[in-house]
């Protein structure tokens, strides 16, 4: 594995969303503030119930936020990306870390003390006003889920789940590229079944053409009846 060391270069947090309102002068003096570090994949950087209240920003690569159980069943909530933050939540409210975040990939993060972020929040406006809305987004995504959890049979969930991250991928018409295509146990844990599930539904959706495999890559041939197959389970 490899090991977290300061980085010298590429340290801009241009692309991350909460700073998108921020003169090139006010982010600069962010960046200087933050202690910037890289992580090799599979490297924590944050624990599950941890006291620390940082707050961290993906200026490059990937981490995956996840919750283990005792018995160290995986229960995966998401995939973050450049641009995206973590953390925010104990440096706001001042309680222990709700998941754990590792690095899904090399990745570089930058990370300001709780004090730091809350004084930034309290004097850039439109900081305070990104984070807002992310956090909305996230309790709207919670919501769809608890419903899907509630509602929908296991097949379904994982057709959800399927839509959900091709909608965040690279799109092509009615088709979309999952790549790396995710792997079946990672799918299994975010809907709550097993893998043997998830390989079932994937080989039917296979046969009724909606998507294929291709080398890495899990294509989806028709986003659009997709979606519509889970708007006749939802009827929404």
């Amino acid at each position: 594995m490899e090991r977290s060391q300061h980085m010298k270069t590429d340290r801009s947090l241009s692309g991350v969303s909460l700073f998108a309102g921020l003169e090139p002068r006010g982010l600069a003096q962010i960046e200087e503030r933050c202690v910037w570090r890289s992580y090799g994949a599979g490297e924590w950087i944050v624990k599950y119930l941890d006291s620390s209240n940082n707050v961290f920003f993906v200026a490059s690569g990937e981490v995956r936020v996840t919750i283990y159980s005792p018995l160290g069943k995986a229960v995966s909530f998401c995939d973050l990306g450049s641009g995206d933050v973590f953390g925010e939540y104990a440096a706001i409210d001042g309680q222990s870390r709700s998941a754990s975040v590792e690095a899904h990939s090399k990745c570089l993060v930058a990370s300001m003390s709780a004090a730091a972020f809350l004084k930034l929040l309290q004097t850039e406006p439109s900081v305070n006003r990104e984070l807002l809305l992310k956090l909305v987004k996230t309790i709207r995504t919670l919501d769809r889920r608890v419903f899907e959890f509630s509602t929908l049979a296991v097949n379904n969930r994982i057709r959800s789940e399927i839509l959900r991250i091709a909608k965040l991928s690279q799109r092509k018409g009615k088709c979309a590229h999952l790549v790396p295509a995710p792997t079946h146990v990672e799918i299994a844990s975010r809907v709550s079944t097993h893998r043997e599930a998830v390989t079932r539904e994937l080989t039917r959706l296979a046969n009724l053409g909606i998507l294929k495999r291709e080398g890495h890559a899990l294509i989806i041939n028709d986003v659009d009846r997709l979606e519509l197959m889970i708007h006749d389970a939802t009827g929404e």
